[in-house]
């Protein structure tokens, strides 16, 4: 699995350089061909934006060329700029309205440059008449050639070309001109003319990465949400494929297991007879050994069904608790005490260390005695002749109670504990042991101890020991409900002065205390 990703990575990253390396092929401006339609889109949008503010520019500055170029000339070059500014809206209204085709991008491309080289053109002729050699026209020129520069490079900075195509021939026409007056001064505004002409044309620039750079990090953020969006797709789809084989392994299992336990029971039994020589000795001596063997396998194999069935039970949501009122000391002592001949004949000794008066659990006893006994065998399982395992019942710090199993065993590395509570997992150490198990017996007792909403901890060090931990939430510990307070008789009334006492109702004195007694014995989930 470490290698898959660095791969997957490189895979990744090659087949983005061959994707944009064929845009850049196919593309006019060198980008991708989306990008190029986004950036035209993107012109479009501001001439449109704009066409009022344009439309209050041509008049103003035909109003105030009228004062020196006269009523006529000026009239006839608003007339020919709006014309000019009405083809580009009407150009740019026809260009959004069109669906995206890459083919046409080309020819919309240099349409909008040529109308741009339009516009400068007239906005040339404008600033080429003769309005004199007076300081108020050396002005009015360079704002209005400022004025039309700044304004088209900021609409037109999606666009480069374009952008030279309308100010370039204002800024010729200016500077020719004040160089054209031949004294200082002209010259001083022929240069900032030009000077200006770089400076917005580098704006534009400025303006152009920007833009660009913005459409290739939304480009990078759609291609990540494809991505996620497929990988989602592929886990939903894993995940599906995953639950119906879990579906599947539990229907087979519940059919099988009638099939597998009704020949067992037959072998089982019939081993059990032969073993046990109910109907005579056996002739041949080893085949008592032979039946014996076959009963311990067969046994063997029952309990390997067993703990599968509950364990994919588990695993499948259709493990029921049957809950009810438990004292965890009793179900502890009674494992002990099924254990206690194996753990003789190995030579290991049991400890049993219980806090008194513990109160009941509400828990499944068939669950707790199954998770004492996986936790008991294991310890003796793995304890070598004259270890001891200790037993321990108490409470938890929050109120709950915990079970304890410590054993004096080899331990387990702290890098094979997962691999212990894994399904089928075993140690280094129960490998090499002569008692191999399935590796189903912590799995279980840690799912049980899930179900009912514990905590199961597994501490181990090497050639010390090990100590596994099941912990119940106080939620689960009952404890006795106070006992009624008993009203006092109540006094007739009349009888007050009598001197007799008042005798209760029929039948409510024995009723009434033995209600008390069964209301003393309730017990409440509390803790």
């Amino acid at each position: 699995m470490p290698t898959e990703k660095p791969q997957a990575k490189r895979r990744r990253l090659a087949a983005q350089r061959v994707r944009e390396a064929r845009d850049r092929l196919t593309s006019t401006t060198g980008t991708r061909v989306a990008f190029d339609y986004e950036l035209l889109r993107q012109y479009a949008e501001n001439r449109l934006s704009a066409s009022l503010v344009i439309l209050l520019l041509v008049g103003t500055v035909g109003f105030l060329s009228s004062l020196w170029t006269g009523a006529v000339i000026a009239g006839a070059w608003t007339a020919a700029v709006l014309v000019i500014h009405a083809i580009i809206v009407t150009k740019c209204r026809q260009f959004l309205s069109e669906p995206q085709a890459p083919q046409n991008l080309r020819r919309w491309r240099v349409r909008f440059i040529a109308l741009d080289l339009c516009y400068g053109l007239a906005w040339m002729f404008n600033l080429i008449q003769p309005f004199g050699t007076d300081e108020g026209s050396s002005t009015f020129m360079l704002f209005v050639m400022l004025l039309v520069v700044a304004v088209s490079s900021m609409l037109a900075s999606s666009l480069p070309i374009a952008v030279f195509a309308a100010t370039v021939p204002v800024t010729f026409a200016v500077a020719l001109n004040f160089a054209l007056q031949g004294d200082l001064h002209n010259y001083i505004l022929g240069i900032m003319a030009v000077a200006a002409q770089c400076y917005f044309t580098l704006l534009a620039h400025r303006l152009y990465s920007a833009g660009l750079a913005t459409l290739v990090a939304r480009a990078e953020k759609d291609a990540l949400i494809a991505e996620l969006e497929q990988a989602k797709a592929i886990s939903d789809e894993a995940r599906r494929r995953a639950e119906g084989a879990n579906i599947a392994k539990s229907q087979f299992l519940a059919q099988m297991s009638h099939e597998l336990r009704t020949p067992l029971n037959a072998i089982l039994g019939f081993s059990e007879v032969m073993k046990t020589e109910v109907f005579g000795p056996h002739q041949v001596p080893a085949y008592k050994e032979y039946s014996n063997d076959i009963h311990n396998s067969g046994q063997h194999l029952l309990n390997l069904i067993n703990e599968i069935l509950d364990l994919s039970r588990i695993e499948a949501g259709r493990y029921e608790l049957n809950e009810e009122p438990v004292s965890l000391a009793i179900v502890v002592e009674d494992c002990h005490h099924l254990l206690k001949l194996r753990a003789k004949n190995k030579g290991v000794t049991i400890h049993e260390v219980f806090e008194p008066e513990m109160p009941r659990l509400w828990a499944d006893e068939r669950a707790l005695r199954q998770i004492c006994l996986n936790l008991l065998s294991n310890a003796i399982k793995f304890t070598p002749s004259g270890g001891e395992v200790w037993l321990k019942v108490g409470w938890t710090a929050s109120g709950g109670q915990y079970l304890s199993v410590k054993d004096t065993g080899p331990g387990i590395p702290e890098e094979e504990l997962p691999v212990v509570l894994s399904k089928f997992g075993q140690g280094s150490n129960a490998i090499k042991s002569a008692e191999q198990g399935t590796g189903l017996g912590l799995p279980i007792a840690k799912n049980l101890v899930d179900l009912h909403g514990g905590t199961f901890t597994l501490k181990s060090k090497v050639r010390i020991g090990t100590e596994l931990i099941a912990t119940f939430p106080p939620e689960r510990v009952m404890a006795a409900l106070p006992p009624l307070a008993e009203p006092a008789p109540s006094i007739a009334p009349g009888t007050e002065d009598s001197g007799q006492p008042s005798s209760p109702p029929p039948g409510n004195g024995s009723t009434g205390n033995s209600v008390s007694k069964r209301m003393r014995s309730l017990f409440r989930m509390g803790g």
